[in-house]
């Protein structure tokens, strides 16, 4: 462990050893009590409701027990065990934030959200977002291309961590490795989102979307810190406290630290992270405002990145799965990203029928790296090259949302109109230095050299401008609820205008410039035959950037329009507060380019004829099964298919890297005879991935499972929670995925412990 991380763990250890001897009494030990599963709730330090309820619920906390009667000091300890316990389950959540359409109960809305929470994420120490989301039958984590940025996968599509959003905003998140300490929850919305949050920068987000809330102050005052050690040389602590204050606790404040560095289970790998954020808001009956700040560096050293599988030969097997803890990296390669952002939102009530709202986000991001990139050439002896290139690439990002939610009755009809507009600026600096002859390896058996970066694009010290990209959209919806509210028809739309700009490495000349708008309409339907279920439907597109042809096709210069992905979902929704489930069907058909033959002139041609079609179902469950036996997770199966190909070559063949289907499950069961004690257990399967177009070969199917426990116990009246888990038991071997032509290693067997204590 280095000198770094021992100084977090002993100082977060001596903290808990100062506090042993404070006095007797009880505090609460969450943000706020865990809310009701199956709706949505409004971020932590946002009181809504009725203006007195609003102020009577800002103050209240869990009040201190007193210490005069001796005779019952066991009985309030054992209540304080239990509270603590309960507020340190793993809580998932129907419902989060819809964009144009507000925050939304689940089981209201035509679409497919989910809210996973804090203590979820401190419980499983998760150090990146695809942590976090391990827990989602919908979603996978791969890796991009060379680095080690973390991409999603959700209902077979993409999602770039360029356009994972903050606060409902895109452009504000740090782009390639997210540290979820900061945040209160991880929303994750399956399907095409366009009207609903606009066309995403990266061009991404055709399958679903990831929204993150940050952590601000709850009703509940907090103080807690948290020291962790995770396998084989990882050590860190986290430090969160949380107040409320002023008149009617209407002022908010709350700071977040966290960091850990040390060597991964994977052999000679590094991280390095540390993230700080802070919030404050404000309200009184008719107003709120919110702001939060965040500062993030992740750093990683001797990383195992993706193997690009593309040159093999079309009948070459998989290859054989190396030990998980492996690495063919080399020692020298490094990445180090460093991001300050923030996001700053008001929103105000005029009467009880109109709410105006305005949010404003911001990014500057800085990454510097030297990567090495291995490409497999013989699947069966492992050999291949791996080449070599550091990279510079700045981004300054700003983004902006406003509206108005407003609540009209016209007869028997219910009316909620939302009407508004968006629009993100990203301007990107990239310089690079690469070597032009590649070094021969084996992912078997791996060698190290020296890398020799003799071509450049600029200059790594001072990138230059490479992209200018720039989003605006206006949208208009209108959800009529009538028949006792069992039947709520939403209709809209939303205009985006896209402007990209690129530009030349080192010259910085204007190479292409793209500029094309459309409509993204939307229709959604609930019907709630009884109280607690609802049967849904929607059509609704994904949107990204057309292309503009380049000088070698015949149609050279052609702008396209942006591609509209359409999708067709319906669904069922249960809920009954402690229990919640779901199932959906639905079909997404993608537009992409191709490139095809120019009848016989020898030339080609570029067109935005290719088609994917992507067909599934998804169910899902969350919540308490028994009493003290709670339940996440689910299953999805997926149809991906290349419908409309060049030549026809590979129509009616499956996505490559598309899994049939996808499992997870998580149990969470508190002993009954042990006060504090609850045991924990996961396993995440993926079905069979196609290895190529040609569909000649695929990555076998593969199933992990972790196992964990926490206790909660008290030291001098102070409640402590005790946390240890083991992912990957028995160190299965696997791929993970093999993202168009990137095969991606499993992770290894990894032994997680942390210590928290709420003072």
């Amino acid at each position: 462990m280095s000198l770094r991380a021992s100084l977090l763990v002993t100082i977060c250890a001596s903290s808990l050893l100062a506090e042993a001897g404070g006095p007797a009494v009880s505090i609460a030990l969450a943000d706020e009590v865990p809310p009701v599963t199956g709706r949505s709730q409004p971020a932590a330090g946002t009181v809504t409701g009725h203006p007195a309820a609003r102020a009577r619920n800002a103050g209240q906390g869990t009040a201190a027990h007193g210490t005069t009667d001796a005779g019952n000091a066991d009985s309030r300890h054992e209540d304080i065990v239990v509270t603590a316990a309960r507020r340190n389950r793993m809580y998932v959540t129907s419902g989060g934030d819809l964009g144009a359409l507000g925050n939304k109960k689940g089981l209201d809305v035509p679409f497919n959200i989910r809210s996973y929470n804090s203590s979820l994420i401190l419980n499983q120490q998760s150090q990146t977002l695809g942590d976090v989301l391990l827990n989602d039958p919908t979603v996978r984590t791969t890796m991009g291309y060379g680095n080690y940025a973390q991409l999603f996968q959700i209902r077979g599509f993409t999602l770039y961590g360029d356009d994972v959003a903050i606060d409902g905003l895109y452009g504000v998140t740090p782009r390639q490795l997210v540290s979820p300490q900061l945040y209160d929850s991880v929303q994750v919305l399956n399907g095409a989102s366009a009207f609903l949050n606009g066309a995403a920068p990266g061009g991404s987000a055709i399958g679903g979307n990831v929204n993150l809330i940050p952590k601000r102050a709850g009703a509940t005052d907090i103080t807690r810190i948290t020291g962790d050690y995770t396998s084989s040389g990882q050590g860190g602590g986290a430090f969160d406290i949380s107040r409320r204050f002023g008149k009617d606790r209407a002022f908010g404040f709350r700071f977040n630290a966290a960091g850990m560095d040390g060597e991964t289970a994977i052999k000679g790998e590094r991280h390095d992270d540390v993230a700080l954020g802070v919030a404050f808001d404000w309200h009184n009956d008719d107003t709120r405002i919110n702001m939060n700040m965040n500062y993030q560096k992740q750093q990683v050293f001797g990383g195992r990145s993706a193997i690009i599988v593309s040159s093999l030969a079309t009948d070459m097997p998989a290859p054989k799965a190396t030990s998980p803890s492996e690495n063919w990296g080399q020692r020298w390669a490094y990445t180090d990203l460093s991001y300050l952002f923030g996001t700053f939102n008001v929103e105000h009530d005029f009467g009880s029928h109109i709410t105006a709202y305005s949010k404003f986000g911001a990014q500057s991001g800085n990454e510097m790296g030297n990567y090495a990139t291995t490409t497999l050439t013989n699947s069966v002896t492992g050999a291949g090259t791996v080449g070599a290139m550091a990279d510079a690439y700045n981004v300054m990002n700003e983004a902006t949302q406003a509206g108005v939610h407003a609540h009209v009755t016209t007869g028997p009809i219910r009316h909620e109109i939302n009407a508004g507009g968006s629009a993100i600026w990203e301007e990107s600096d990239a310089a690079y230095s690469m070597s032009l002859v590649s070094q021969a390896g084996n992912i078997y058996h791996p060698t190290q050299f020296t890398p020799s970066e003799t071509y450049s694009g600029g200059i790594l010290n001072n990138p230059g401008r490479v992209s200018w990209n720039k989003l605006y959209s206006l949208f208009l919806s209108d959800t009529m609820t009538f028949w006792h509210d069992r039947i709520a028809l939403t209709g809209g739309f939303r205009y985006q205008d896209i402007l990209s700009d690129s530009f030349a490495y080192g010259t910085g000349k204007l190479s292409t410039h793209y500029d094309a708008a459309a409509f993204s309409p939307v229709i959604g339907l609930v019907i709630h035959p009884v109280r607690h279920a609802a049967l849904y439907f929607n059509r609704i597109q994904g949107l990204s950037a057309g292309q503009t042809v380049g000088s070698t096709y015949v149609n050279a210069g052609q702008v396209f329009a942006p591609y509209q992905s359409t999708q067709y979902e319906v669904g069922a929704k249960y809920d009954i507060g402690r229990f919640a489930a779901g199932v959906a069907f639905f079909q997404t058909s993608m537009p992409y380019g191709l490139t095809e033959a120019y009848g016989n002139t020898g030339q080609e041609i570029y067109t935005q004829d290719g088609r994917q079609r992507n067909r599934g179902m998804e169910l899902t469950f969350n919540g308490e099964i028994l009493r003290g036996l709670r339940f996440n997770g689910g299953l999805t199966l997926i149809d991906a298919k290349q419908t409309h190909t060049a030549g026809g070559t590979y129509d009616g063949k499956t996505v490559i890297g598309v899994p049939n289907y996808t499992i997870n499950g998580n149990l969470e069961y508190d002993v009954p005879f042990i006060k504090g004690l609850t045991l924990v257990g996961r396993v995440i399967s993926t079905g069979k991935q196609q290895f190529n177009n040609a569909n000649t070969t695929h990555l076998p199917a593969w199933s992990r499972f972790d196992l964990g426990a926490r206790y909660t116990f008290l030291a001098a009246s102070k409640p402590l929670t005790a946390r240890f888990e083991v992912d990957n038991i028995g160190n299965q071997r696997y791929w993970a995925s093999v993202y168009e032509s990137d095969l991606v290693m499993g992770d290894p067997e990894t032994f997680k412990f942390s210590i928290s204590a709420d003072l």
